[in-house]
């Protein structure tokens, strides 16, 4: 991998902000299920992620409000503060209400920091054959750091000391390395209209996200709820198969230009519905857990890639950079209480079939966002470069105006030159049709074959080139 400053900026950013959103996360479930009880963690995990949503979502508004008034760094600077002060209670809560209403100012904050954070990634890797790779380590990088924190247990101030310099780095880098990549690409064009077809694909793209998302955070819900009754410990060992899954993703999803992303997720999605049916089936938790962690891995390095390499060729790079992060908050936030009382009916043939029917909804929006891209055949790569030689040849306008150029024409000759190349019209019909006199005709037609080496009628609508 070729890493720039900007693109080494852009994974701290990256990494940092999956760091503080985990960690954040995993303190607020704590100290809600200490002080409101097991069964309200995943519902107020909900409301955080819903609050993230907005975030991501507002940072687009947000950046192009401020970049009118010539402030762009302003977007994410506002969001430091907001997230600090919804900290400092997550660390040390004073009361269950105050606790939830301020965790999701937290992740407000964390919303709009990570939207920046993606936007930043987007500009420095695109067309970068590793970004995949880039987006998984990243990802690692930032479980690695929580699952340090926590092995220290410094919860409190030392913790809220942590995440609050993380929040100003992560704000910092990302500015820094947005700066840089602009400046090093002058093509970007913020306002480019997508194609229908590239729309098309980024709407199914986002369903694709979702309807993963529901897939996971089902399973994710079966470890928050077993966390939260001392069942499993999640921040320990299972978040080294969380870390190394995401490295592993990004190498495997760059093999051949990302062709294979598509069919290795769908494989993935397959594993996950498994382990859904092995845990509610009776399975031991761990292991369950083990596979779980290794399938969010992949799914997570699967929808940063997706849309930090679809972003900057979207009609707002800042919203769809960060789109696959708030699909997943959105409907983990919308289907958080429906998956908790799956979870909790121990009704196994009802979650059989809702799996089933999820995996054959994310097959066929696999199918539709154009992500089963294998390897071209010969005859598909010959039928490429003619249709693409086919694109970049000029039309016969541009080579009309052209030769008219090269032979520097006036005027009234490009209009005689249009007329007797037209068809077969005799002279004096032209002359009619131009308002002008046969001999006049004539001498501009003299000219023109002289400048065009010419001598004839013919050999000058041969050179000259027809529609």
């Amino acid at each position: 991998m070729n890493l720039s400053k900007p693109k080494i900026n852009a994974l701290l950013a990256l990494a940092l902000f999956t760091f503080a959103f985990l960690a954040a996360e995993f303190r607020f479930d704590i100290n809600v299920g200490l002080l409101a009880g097991a069964e309200r963690v995943v519902i107020a995990q909900g409301f955080i992620l819903g609050a993230s949503v907005i975030g991501f979502i507002g940072y687009a508004p947000l950046l192009g409000l401020v970049q009118r008034k010539g402030q762009p760094q302003a977007a994410v600077s506002a969001a430091v503060p907001i997230a600090i002060l919804g900290l400092t209670q997550i660390q040390s809560p004073t009361g269950s209400l105050a606790l939830e209403i301020l965790g999701c100012l937290a992740f407000l904050g964390l919303g709009l920091l990570g939207a920046a954070a993606h936007h930043a990634f987007s500009l420095a890797f695109q067309d970068d054959p590793k970004l995949a790779t880039g987006a998984g380590a990243s990802y690692a990088a930032g479980i690695l750091m929580q699952l340090a924190i926590n092995l220290l247990d410094c919860g409190g101030i030392a913790e809220l000391i942590v995440l609050g310099t993380v929040t100003i780095a992560i704000s910092a880098l990302s500015v820094v390395s947005q700066k840089a990549a602009e400046s090093s690409n002058p093509a970007i064009n913020p306002f480019a209209e997508p194609s229908h077809a590239l729309a098309k694909q980024a709407c199914w793209s986002i369903a694709l996200a979702m309807i993963l998302a529901c897939l996971f955070s089902t399973l994710d819900n079966v470890v928050t709820l077993s966390n939260a009754h001392g069942t499993i410990a999640v921040q320990t060992w299972p978040r080294l198969f969380l870390a190394a899954s995401g490295l592993a993703a990004g190498i495997i999803f760059d093999l051949a230009e990302r062709r294979y992303m598509g069919l290795v997720m769908l494989g993935i999605a397959v594993l996950s519905t498994i382990s859904i049916l092995a845990v509610e089936a009776g399975a031991d938790p761990n292991l369950g857990l083990v596979v779980f962690y290794l399938s969010s891995g992949f799914f997570v390095t699967f929808f940063t890639a997706t849309f930090t390499q679809l972003a900057p060729r979207m009609h707002a790079p800042a919203l769809w950079a960060g789109m696959g992060r708030a699909a997943n908050n959105v409907c983990a936030f919308t289907t958080s209480g429906i998956s908790l009382a799956l979870v909790t009916s121990g009704n196994v043939a009802l979650i059989m079939i809702g799996a089933l029917m999820l995996l054959v909804a994310a097959s066929v929006a696999f199918v539709a966002a154009g992500l089963f891209r294998l390897p071209q055949t010969e005859q598909e790569r010959e039928h490429q470069q003619l249709a693409e030689e086919a694109l970049a040849a000029p039309s016969i306008e541009e080579q009309r105006q052209a030769f008219i150029t090269d032979h520097a024409l006036t005027p009234r000759e490009v209009d005689v030159l249009t007329a007797v190349t037209q068809d077969e019209r005799p002279l004096k019909q032209i002359a009619e049709e131009l308002g002008i006199s046969m001999r006049m005709v004539q001498r501009h037609l003299s000219s023109i074959y002289q400048k065009t080496d010419t001598q004839t009628r013919a050999g000058l609508t041969k050179a000259f080139p027809s529609a």
